[in-house]
């Protein structure tokens, strides 16, 4: 079982990086990509080691969430590899391991993002309402936003409480002002009742996530996959031609869909001031995401798939020099320049966290849709909610204005 595989391998040549961009041709080509995956193979088993060792009980510690995130790093690389080269890997093998590495990312990756989503949405309510709102509601504050906002909404359902005037405020460098003066008081009543709403929701959909992680990460099923993938640390399965087979012509496929997909995206719309179209049907009563999302959704896994692919063909280094700790491509991330890139190929880590705050922006807004359709909620409620949608499907087009801008020519290959 999985348990008989929790030690890393000492064997340097699985567990250290490649010794070089794969070649045209020979041998070359087919051990990077087999040190590349054992390399990510021994930090999923570190990393699963060490979230054993924080507990099963201590999911919200610290020491075991970096634990999952660096499992999410480790399995997203393989199972991203194994899509990538799959013409160089044991077609059979890769096709059962990717689904699994794919699910067991998803499943940890549920709590984080219910987290992340809540803090987002407090923050730009607070944004939004101005530094004056009714009695008990926070100021912004490091650290408190979250558990003051949430009491705030309590608080403003008590009787006799009142709204205090405030001076119009503008908002973040993104996304809607806060309201006028005139509408500030209706607003930060239905604020603070939101982000009540909101803790509710969330904090509920967080702690089914982490269940749900922990049962997942005890299941048969994730035994089997941590067998495979200690397998994998020290035995690659790749096929018979694999030694002959240019894995830069493999990479050079995954830019070619990349580039495909860049082609396909509404650029033109994107390079526009305004797209009431997504904000209308946001506030539809049809709880399905917007079909203009889905299209960038997709550009950003592709360019995270050419992200992993660059990996493997660079040593086993990050493409674009960075990794988010949280496990997945952080929009905060700064940029360290890639050795021997151009300045096309330099913008590709802007256009990569514009893509991931249009993610967290279009996830976002549709947490609000949905908590705005709560049966017998209150007037103010609603309309606080309403403004909150319309702020981060404002957020939204301003990724995608970012990403047309970033995204130059050409600029896949030219990395």
């Amino acid at each position: 079982m999985a348990q008989q595989h929790l030690d890393p391998t000492e064997n340097p040549t699985a567990a250290g990086p490649p010794g070089g961009p794969a070649g045209p041709g020979g041998g070359t080509g087919a051990d990077a990509l087999a040190a590349y995956l054992r390399a990510q193979a021994t930090e999923f088993l570190r990393a699963l080691r060490l979230h054993r060792e924080a507990g099963p009980a201590a999911g919200a510690g610290e020491e075991a969430a970096e634990a999952a995130r660096a499992l999410r790093r480790s399995a997203r690389r393989i199972s991203g590899s194994l899509h990538t080269f799959r013409g160089a890997l044991d077609e059979t093998w890769a096709e059962e391991l990717r689904p699994e590495l794919a699910w067991l990312s998803g499943t940890l990756a549920r709590e984080h993002a219910c987290q992340a989503r809540l803090d987002r949405l407090l923050a730009a309510l607070h944004r939004l309402s101005g530094p004056a709102g009714p009695a008990g509601f926070p100021a912004a504050a490091a650290g408190g936003g979250r558990a003051d906002l949430a009491a705030a909404g309590r608080s403003a359902a008590v009787p006799g409480s009142r709204t205090a005037p405030a001076a119009p405020a503008a908002s973040g460098a993104v996304g809607l002002q806060a309201a006028p003066a005139a509408d500030r008081g209706s607003l930060t009543v239905g604020a603070a009742k939101a982000g009540a709403l909101l803790d509710r929701q969330l904090t509920l959909a967080r702690t089914r996530a982490h269940s749900t992680a922990l049962q997942a990460l005890g299941s048969s099923r994730f035994h089997a996959v941590a067998d495979k993938v200690a397998v994998l640390a020290s035995d690659v399965p790749l096929t018979p031609a694999a030694h002959t087979t240019d894995l830069r012509a493999l990479a050079a496929a995954a830019e070619e869909r990349l580039s495909d997909a860049v082609a396909a995206l509404p650029l033109v719309t994107a390079g526009s001031p305004y797209n009431a179209e997504a904000l209308i049907h946001g506030l539809s009563p049809d709880p399905a995401p917007h079909p203009q999302d889905a299209p960038w959704h997709q550009v950003r896994l592709l360019l995270r798939l050419h992200r992993y692919a660059q990996e493997a063909l660079r040593g086993g280094l990050p493409a674009d020099g960075r990794d988010s700790p949280d496990g997945t491509d952080s929009p905060d991330a700064p940029d360290a320049p890639d050795p021997g890139a151009d300045g096309a190929g330099a913008r590709l880590p802007a256009a990569g966290r514009a893509l991931d705050r249009h993610r967290d922006a279009s996830e976002a807004a549709a947490a609000a849709a949905s908590a705005a359709r709560t049966p017998r909620i209150a007037p103010a409620t609603a309309y606080a909610l309403g403004v909150l949608h319309a702020d981060q499907r404002h957020e939204v087009e301003a990724a995608r204005f970012v990403f047309q801008q970033s995204w130059p020519v050409r600029a896949v290959g030219a990395g």
